[in-house]
């Protein structure tokens, strides 16, 4: 079982372009804390609005208020436990997709 586990962290090290196996266990805290804090504040900042919970007007705040705290969390977390870079070079992706999907292309 320690091997499968130990191949699972592997190739996320290869996909992520890590250099240590160490790296990635950090990259996953990061992750595992900032989802804990989302979870944490995502309702107090929700009812701050005095929104009907699961209604579209919540998702649309969700989405505008919840969902960039979550990016800003990481790169905090990230810079906590070393990996800004890699943090950083997510969003930086993250954020030309995003400009990818509003910018007209010409054919």
């Amino acid at each position: 079982m320690t091997e499968k586990k130990h191949g699972f962290l592997k190739r996320l090290q290869v996909k992520w372009k890590l250099e240590s196996l160490f790296q990635v266990i950090m990259v996953l805290i990061v992750f595992a804390c900032t989802g804990f804090t989302i979870l944490f504040i995502k309702n107090p900042v929700l009812d701050f609005f005095g929104v009907e919970k699961g209604g579209f007007v919540n998702t649309v705040l969700y989405l505008l208020l919840v969902l960039p705290l979550y990016q800003i969390f990481l790169l905090i977390y990230g810079f906590i436990f070393g990996q800004f870079r890699f943090f950083w070079e997510k969003e930086k992706q993250i954020m030309r997709r995003i400009a990818g999907v509003f910018s007209k292309k010409k054919s």
